[in-house]
């Protein structure tokens, strides 16, 4: 294997996703959400640096080409589970983030099985815009608590009642916490809203490799 800088940058996205989750047993809140966040989001660029910085020096090889989609998914899975685990399980998290993880086992088994075939099931331009899309909802998810716990919490050292009264008008608001609220909720919703959406495209990506992979599933007469 050739240490070339596109794979030196996939290695790290693969050693950054576990990192993604672990931060919360080393550090404390919000300390660990700015970490996973600023993780994530690194290593979310270098999936596109590297593929370009590979293609355009002449510098594609086997090790890359094996261990960027295996990073890709690592960051994806692990980083759903973290969300999972931060907002709590709930149907608007929880449905989309099941579609999201049943497809991408489905294509990885699918992917196995072919073999040497598999190369029928190549990524596909709705495929990259899915993996787009989930990193972005993913990032904005991560910034939602990061935001629900830093500034709404700790930053006015406010209890929960005071933080209610201030949002029910009932107390006068003197550090802006209804607008701050306002962008929390934005985050949010625009989260939720793109996570819906990559699942949706995630699970018509997978039926499409399904169809292509189709007639090497089938027995000869």
């Amino acid at each position: 294997m050739n240490w070339t800088l596109p794979n030196i940058l996939t290695v790290f996205r693969l050693i950054a996703a576990p990192m993604v989750g672990l931060i919360f047993l080393f550090l404390p809140r919000p300390a660990a959400d700015w970490v996973a966040l600023i993780l994530f989001v690194v290593a979310s660029l270098t999936d596109y640096v590297d593929g370009w910085m590979a293609r355009s020096w002449n510098q594609v090889s086997k090790f890359g080409a094996m261990l960027d989609p295996i990073a890709d998914k690592a960051m994806v899975v692990i980083a759903l589970a973290v969300i999972l685990g931060l907002h709590g399980i709930t149907a608007w998290t929880l449905v989309p983030v099941t579609a999201i993880l049943f497809r991408e086992v489905f294509v990885s088994g699918l992917r196995e099985f072919l073999g040497d075939t598999a190369g029928t099931l190549k990524v596909t331009k709705l495929a990259k815009w899915k993996t787009m899309v989930q990193m972005v909802a993913i990032a904005l998810l991560f910034a939602w608590g990061l935001f629900d716990h830093y500034f709404l919490m700790q930053t006015f050292g406010m209890n929960g009642e005071i933080v209610s009264g201030i949002l029910a008008g009932e107390i006068e608001d003197t550090v802006g916490l209804t607008w701050k609220y306002q962008g929390l909720m934005t985050v949010s919703y625009g989260g939720l809203v793109l996570l819906w959406l990559a699942a949706a495209l995630t699970l018509i990506t997978g039926f499409d490799y399904f169809r292509k992979a189709l007639p090497y599933l089938r027995d000869n007469p």
